[in-house]
């Protein structure tokens, strides 16, 4: 029985150690999440009132992204069913603000550019990070 106590005794203080060094590697790894510009293309499509493509609109939009990295662990835990407490955290939007952004290049059903006024633009709404941060992965309670 003393041998066995003692390599139980020899487990844990490994898994101690182990921990030890993990949070410090944790406390010195840097959050680097930030905002930074970008560019995606949009296309959207407008049908008439029976369903037919009247036109389709696209263009480069500049936005903001969100994209770094923040500090998760993992580590031994005797209270969860799978023996290991999760703390992921992600980089993401904290606000989202919403902005009207204009296609410039539409075109008819047949492929050819329009330019008539009305119908050479189009208005679309869309939703971007204003400001991003490092969150509780899978937390989408804001």
């Amino acid at each position: 029985m003393p041998s066995r106590v003692r390599a139980m005794w020899l487990v844990r203080s490994v898994l101690l150690a182990v921990l030890v060094l993990a949070h410090g590697a944790a406390a010195e790894t840097e959050e680097a999440c930030e905002t930074l510009p970008s560019e995606i293309h949009i296309v959207k499509e407008e049908f008439d009132e029976l369903g037919r493509l009247s036109r389709t609109c696209n263009g480069d939009i500049a936005v903001n992204k969100c994209e770094g990295a923040c500090s998760s662990q993992v580590q031994p835990s005797v209270i969860t069913p799978t023996g290991f407490l999760k703390e992921c955290y992600c980089c993401r939007e904290s606000f989202l603000r919403e902005r009207v952004v204009s296609l410039t290049h539409c075109y008819d059903p047949d492929g050819a550019r329009l330019t008539a006024e009305g119908r050479h633009s189009m208005e679309v709404k869309l939703r971007e990070p204003a400001d991003c941060r490092c969150a509780k992965c899978g937390d989408y309670s804001r």
